[in-house]
């Protein structure tokens, strides 16, 4: 399967908007797209940029996207990677595209000299479990919380 692996850019934003959508139907989330392309624009592109995002494009058609941004870790005293999201169309699993992308993250993260790389999927992710465990990753269980300002 031919496809390019590269920065998300400004046109790409209504595909983004939509494969969040997919990503959330795929880990059973509710999602609304409103606000959605303007804050990812924001987010990426802003003077303020606060988001780094790679886009899956096969023939011209965006298939899958990646984020992460750069933390702080209070423990470690040390800068860590946060891969946000990572997510394929079905069509696309299985094919290696994770695991260059997964390379790709791992590479940013020495450049940045980072101590570790983060993220975190649901535990009825069955089939990302196996490849995330596959690369050599280790989990811990932990609850995340979510609060209103």
């Amino acid at each position: 399967m031919d496809y390019l692996i590269r920065p998300c850019e400004e046109k790409d934003l209504p595909e983004l908007v939509q494969l969040c959508a997919a990503h959330a139907a795929h880990e059973k989330a509710q999602y609304s797209p409103e606000g959605k392309l303007e804050g990812l624009r924001k987010a990426i592109f802003g003077e303020n940029k606060k988001l780094n995002c790679w886009v899956v494009d096969i023939k011209g058609k965006l298939e899958g996207f990646t984020t992460y941004t750069i933390d702080f870790s209070t423990w470690d005293a040390a800068p860590f990677l946060y891969m946000d999201c990572l997510y394929l169309n079905e069509n696309c699993r299985g094919k290696g595209i994770g695991q260059e992308i997964m390379k790709r993250i791992q590479k940013v993260a020495r450049e940045e000299k980072c101590v570790n790389i983060q993220w975190q999927t649901p535990e009825f992710n069955v089939r990302a479990i196996k490849f995330y465990v596959g690369l050599g990753s280790t989990g811990k269980q932990k609850m995340r919380f979510f609060l209103k300002p």
